[in-house]
């Protein structure tokens, strides 16, 4: 996936700088390569660097790019923390090796690796979370065992409640999400009818809408899929700006000091691009990696010290046979 969006990206950034580069040619009359120069007074590159607003600026943007993802804003939440420890990470691995590293690009490649690892583990431990709250939300909307609700599922139950009626106020939460919650009661009022021996109710019978409602939660039941959150961190991982300047440079290229050495932009900027792609890739491989191998050990140990039911253990394999194939 990495090896696949990064050249997107490097493209897309590339058809940017280009058009920054044509609309500046024009806007200074021909003296684009002039007015590009002149702009090098106003970059710092340490604009964010230790002010309390850079993690609500990098959140703010988050939300943007989650936006072009189309991403489920009752879902935002979930995205955005897997985004947050992504970039923590390798803002702080890059700034605490930079000082040592300046003459190469090992700080960039060591704080990408960092970065995409643990976006990787967050994103599965928010989404091991997320299934776990969504199992058994959907197993009381559809009244699956409802005499065996434990205290907290029931609290879970009343929380996704009252997070469902708070969404759905403020109108950025489907239609159908409130419905179900008088699907769940008509349901819960059938099974009281239906374990009721002198009721003359024989079977659950519900209406064409309630019976798209009862299907469209057992397909929102199902598991979130990893890559869904895992993307949008690894999108904000790639260093846009980093890539724009080499793109920049190698539209308007500096004139070499010394004639006998002459700069070679484009060498420059396919080997930075490299740095950058390869890093994220190994990143999101040593990640998955990382989980598997617990969830293997986690397995294992949990076979011998607890009795599993056959289910139990096919899912969890079933699971460990999908992240083979997500690197």
């Amino acid at each position: 996936h990495a090896s696949h969006l990064f050249p997107i990206y490097s493209v897309k950034t590339f058809v940017l700088s280009l058009g920054a580069s044509l609309g500046l040619m024009l806007a200074n009359r021909g003296g684009a390569s002039e007015a590009f120069g002149d702009s090098k007074d106003y970059c710092n590159d340490n604009f964010t660097t230790d002010q309390w607003w850079r993690i609500p600026i990098y959140l703010a943007c988050s939300v943007g790019v989650l936006g072009q993802y189309r991403f489920r804003i009752d879902r935002y939440w979930s995205a955005l923390i897997v985004q947050l420890v992504a970039y923590e990470v390798q803002y702080q691995v890059f700034h605490g090796m930079k000082e040592q590293y300046t003459s190469d690009h090992l700080d960039t490649a060591t704080s990408n690796i960092a970065g995409a690892v643990g976006g990787v583990i967050s994103a599965c431990t928010v989404s091991w979370f997320v299934n776990t709250i969504h199992n058994f939300y959907s197993a009381r909307l559809l009244q699956e065992d409802p005499s065996e609700s434990s205290t907290l599922v029931n609290i879970v139950y009343r929380f996704m409640r009252f997070y469902v009626k708070l969404l759905s106020c403020l109108r950025i939460n489907r239609k159908s999400e409130i419905q179900k919650l008088g699907m769940e009661e008509k349901l819960k009022g059938q099974h009281k009818e239906l374990n009721d021996p002198l009721h003359p109710r024989e079977h659950i019978s519900l209406d064409k809408e309630d019976e798209d409602l009862f299907l469209e939660t057992i397909v929102s039941a199902q598991d979130i899929n990893i890559w869904s959150i895992l993307m949008p961190a690894v999108y904000q991982l790639v260093p846009g700006s980093v890539i724009a300047r080499f793109w920049f440079h190698s539209i308007f290229p500096e004139e070499p000091q010394n004639m006998a050495v002459p700069i070679t932009s484009q060498e420059s900027v396919f080997s930075n691009l490299m740095v950058i792609s390869a890093s994220l890739a190994l990143g999101l491989i040593f990640g998955f990696s990382l989980v598997q191998s617990y969830n293997y050990i986690y397995g294992r140990i949990y076979e011998c010290c607890h009795k599993e039911d056959d289910d139990l253990i096919a899912k969890r394999k079933h699971q460990s046979t999908m992240m083979e194939g997500m690197f």
